[in-house]
């Protein structure tokens, strides 16, 4: 968390906040968040004077595009972003500070403290990590049904595992990656390989129609996240499976399960999702 739909809901409302916006000066209160450079008074040198043009989404990272310059950005678990007027109070966990020459701010707080910033010239970003080994983008034109069988093929695991695997299609998460395969009645446990050409097309519309629901409400709030103006999503009033294990079934009124597969909780139906 956050997942693709969060993310791209933060990019959405991030170019709404700090598109245009000129870089005065960066100041860094946590050296970890600062992947590359691995120097923070280089990487705050390096972006003093630029300006945000764009901000856009590549998988659950974000590319704040400027004049000249990339920095590719990843939330982790908790991380978010917030612009706010130079002389409001900082909250504690506020680990990068942007300060920008109109007197406004935007502040990167991460509780967990896991988030990253890479600095790239444009277009090296994607020939590099953490960029360079992503699939195929859920969301975009080049995911088709053809592509996405294509992406799985040979693989041996379980459907789950492969899906939650950011080399081969990304974004979906757990959460999504569980309503997805219960839109479909597939079994998260399911080898990839069992799957027919009937199932490969019903998963890849399930998981298009399921991210696309959610970037319209903004996301899903399981936990802490807020987009950039401090709203939460609503798309977790509309989860059918994920996060409601013993209760039943909006199909067929069994009481859903909860078991782990590739070291997430997973959620299923065991009548609507039978394993094969």
């Amino acid at each position: 968390m956050p997942e693709l739909p969060e993310v791209e809901t933060v990019k959405n409302t991030l170019n709404q906040l700090v598109k245009g916006k000129v870089i005065d000066h960066v100041t860094v209160n946590l050296v970890r968040i600062i992947q590359r450079p691995d120097d923070i008074e280089q990487f705050a040198f390096m972006l003093a004077g630029h300006t945000i043009q764009n901000v856009e989404r590549r998988g659950k990272f974000l590319r704040f595009v400027l004049d000249g310059l990339v920095m590719v950005s990843h939330l982790r678990m908790e991380g978010r972003y917030g612009v706010y007027a130079s002389t409001d109070p900082v909250e504690k966990h506020t680990h990068v500070i942007f300060h920008f020459n109109d007197g406004t701010e935007l502040r990167y707080k991460d509780v967990r403290q896991f988030g990253t910033m890479h600095l790239f010239q444009p277009g090296e970003e994607f020939k590099l990590p953490p960029l360079s080994k992503l699939g195929l983008e859920p969301l975009e034109q080049e995911f088709t049904p053809e592509r996405f069988k294509a992406a799985l093929a040979g693989k041996k695991s379980k459907i789950k595992a492969v899906l939650l695997n950011q080399a081969y299609v990304v974004g979906i998460g757990n959460i999504y990656v569980d309503e997805s395969l219960f839109r479909t009645g597939i079994h998260p446990e399911q080898l990839v390989s069992t799957l027919t050409d009937e199932q490969f097309r019903a998963l890849h519309q399930a998981i298009v129609d399921t991210l696309r629901e959610a970037v319209e409400v903004g996301g899903s709030s399981i936990k802490s996240y807020v987009n950039g103006q401090g709203e939460m999503g609503m798309f977790q009033h509309q989860l059918k499976i994920y996060g409601r294990q013993n209760q039943p079934c909006l199909t067929c009124g069994t009481l859903i399960e909860k078991t782990v597969v590739g070291g997430r909780g997973t959620h299923f139906c065991p009548v609507c999702q039978t394993l094969k």
